[in-house]
């Protein structure tokens, strides 16, 4: 199966739109996008999940001006967006930007994007490449994924990647939780029966405040937390459940 490339715009040109889709095809890729909509309240990112976590999807390229990156509602949602297509690939899922009108360092984006590579030139050749390359989705510490239910929420779902974790928390900056569940891992459970529930945790980390809830349910790398979250947050903060006062926990920028 031909590969495919999955490009966003960020601004809304369609002569450059039409020069990258007709130069990644010409590399051999079947190129699909879209225009960006930035409106985190209807979560408009997540139309473009199906095609970004499709198996045969191997690169995602972000198209625009630098100071598109510098927006926080974008980031948000470029974030999310970033999130479902790493549970979908893995961590190595290869991210190009194509920026205009100034350069883009990843390192100063948020966390899901800081492994994305900035291509000033020679895109079609370095897209193919990506897309190409063999990537072993090997398992990390640990699992996030994001769930946008239009009517139903914002949902994130995070549990192990290896190893057993005793209970979970997860706690979210910008928003708050609302509702949670543990289940099969990928599917939010319609019932759950959670362990020793907690509501209402709050921790500062980096200066920034954030509410959690948690379970102590033994979660294996095949079962999950669930947490839905009342906006769109801006970092989340999660991991086992933590017994003691200093915890080791996995902190993600989403903004």
């Amino acid at each position: 199966m031909k590969k495919s490339v999955w490009i966003t715009m960020l601004d809304k040109d369609e002569g450059l739109a039409k020069l990258i889709f007709q130069e990644t095809a010409r590399y051999g890729l079947a190129p699909g996008g879209h225009f960006w909509e930035d409106d985190l309240a209807h979560m408009a990112w997540s139309g473009a999940i199906p095609e970004l976590a499709a198996e045969n999807c191997g690169c995602w390229i972000i198209v625009g001006q630098a100071g598109r990156f510098l927006d926080k509602t974008t980031r948000q949602g470029l974030s999310y967006l970033a999130l479902a297509a790493q549970a979908a690939h893995g961590h190595g899922f290869p991210i190009l930007l194509s920026t205009s009108g100034g350069k883009v360092d990843p390192l100063s984006l948020p966390t899901p994007l800081r492994g994305a590579e900035a291509v000033p030139t020679g895109l079609g050749v370095k897209a193919v490449a990506k897309a190409n390359a063999i990537r072993l989705k090997e398992p990390g510490e640990y699992r996030l994924n994001v769930h946008p239910l239009p009517g139903l929420g914002f949902w994130l779902e995070t549990g192990p990647g290896r190893d057993p974790w005793q209970g979970a928390f997860l706690g979210a900056a910008g928003a708050a939780p609302d509702a949670h569940g543990v289940g099969q891992a990928g599917t939010i459970p319609q019932n759950s029966t959670l362990h020793y529930p907690v509501k209402g945790m709050k921790l500062t980390l980096n200066s920034a405040e954030f509410e959690a809830w948690g379970v102590k349910n033994e979660l294996s790398e095949a079962e999950s937390y669930f947490v839905r979250l009342t906006g769109a947050p801006e970092a989340v903060v999660f991991g086992p459940f933590p017994d003691r006062d200093e915890a080791d926990v996995f902190t993600v920028t989403l903004a």
